[in-house]
């Protein structure tokens, strides 16, 4: 005796998340079973493009590279609703429906949308999080107890070795 079962969205939705948490724990847990462990201690080490680490992990980094960073999210995540914008501006049967309204009101829609993200654009620009600051050169002035003379004479001897010409 068969009975048609009907799902609610709800039960849907908590399907496919179960569905997702098995996939996932299933994939975890077959790598596990099926890898290898041979740990030494090239493998053990921190990579970074290949480079050496240097230092201690507790170095200072510097702020600006978060702030760009939560700027870039922060205009990356447009995207995320421009599209079914885009998807949806054209629906024929919701023109039909409003009398063409609805053309008029997702374009007024997203020109808001656009002029919001543009004043947080300009509010960063002002505080200044997209300008990166060059940092500033010092000069180091040190006094040598070595006569100024004795660098040149001495650099000119360098010269001359270079080209050949012994003095």
């Amino acid at each position: 005796m068969a009975e048609n079962i009907d799902l609610s969205n709800l039960s849907i939705l908590l399907l496919f998340i179960v569905g997702g948490a098995v996939f996932t724990l299933g994939g975890v847990i077959t790598s596990k079973i099926i890898r290898t462990d041979r740990p030494n201690p090239e493998k053990n080490t921190s990579y970074e493009s290949g480079e050496d680490p240097v230092g201690n992990a507790w170095g200072q980094f510097n702020l600006r590279f978060y702030l760009v960073a939560l700027m870039f999210l922060l205009f990356e995540v447009e995207l995320i609703f421009l599209f079914p914008w885009a998807t949806v501006f054209g629906d024929e049967q919701l023109i039909a429906q409003t009398g063409g309204r609805w053309g008029w009101l997702v374009w007024l829609e997203m020109v808001i949308f656009i002029l919001i993200l543009a004043l947080g654009l300009a509010y960063a620009w002002r505080k200044g999080f997209i300008t990166w600051e060059k940092p500033k050169k010092s000069i180091y002035l040190f006094k040598s107890p070595v006569p100024g003379r004795l660098y040149e004479e001495f650099n000119e001897r360098m010269k001359d070795k270079e080209h050949g010409n012994k003095k």
